[in-house]
């Protein structure tokens, strides 16, 4: 972030500055690519609080000492980049590699959907969601439509899948983001999330991939 305050006391920086430098400075600083990943409403609301946000503090520290000035500056700016990283940090860690199944995992579909089930009855719908989209990649890979490999992530599966059903691409896509953002970027799955996940799962089992001769060679079923 561009600090507030220069190292040296001659630096061209202004000590003080006045109302468009400190939303420049906020601007620059959200202007990085990890701010421009977050959501782009939500985004757009927190642009729409900095901006307010500065033009009251800079409204309130007029005819105040220098100092006290530049102290109230520091810790507004402090207060910008916190938040900021609360509404970043989730889809953050989403984006870290995750395997979709645990290294000892033995379970074929029938044990997920009904593991996704019971979950369901419960009202646990991250976990629902969860073992719904393992349901559906364990049984795309007994289905010999995705080849068994160990460590691939949902993002993978997902990418892999969606190339075999490219009718279903979007829907497929987005239980895997769903997966990760649930599972690994502490958000929360809901009701709609899994019925709109068990529908996908019926929905795949009952078509057809496309044939070995359109697949990729990566995903073509063995003759």
């Amino acid at each position: 972030m561009t600090p507030l305050l220069s190292a040296h006391p001659t630096a061209d920086v202004p000590v003080l500055p006045d109302d468009l430098q400190g939303r420049d400075w906020a601007e620059q600083e959200l202007s990085r690519s990890v701010y421009q990943e977050a959501k782009p409403s939500l985004l757009d609301r927190f642009w729409q609080w900095v901006r307010e946000f500065f033009s009251d503090l800079l409204d309130g520290i007029t005819g105040v000492d220098p100092s006290l000035g530049v102290l109230l500056l520091a810790v507004g700016a402090a207060a910008v980049l916190a938040v900021a990283i609360v509404l970043v940090r989730p889809r953050l860690n989403a984006r870290s590699r995750r395997e979709l199944f645990d290294a000892e995992e033995t379970r074929v579909a029938v044990d997920h959907r009904r593991l996704s089930e019971e979950a369901a009855a419960r009202g646990e719908w991250d976990t629902a969601l969860a073992e719904r989209l393992r349901a559906v990649i364990r049984s795309a890979e007994e289905r010999v439509i995705l080849e068994p490999r160990a460590g691939r992530t949902a993002a993978e599966a997902g990418h892999e899948l969606a190339l075999a059903f490219p009718a279903a691409a979007p829907d497929i896509r987005w239980l895997a983001r769903r997966f990760d953002e649930v599972r690994y970027g502490h958000l929360r799955a809901t009701a709609a999330d899994s019925e709109q996940a068990a529908a996908l799962d019926r929905l795949l089992e009952g078509s057809a991939p496309r044939t070995p001769a359109t697949l990729p060679a990566a995903l073509a079923v063995p003759r």
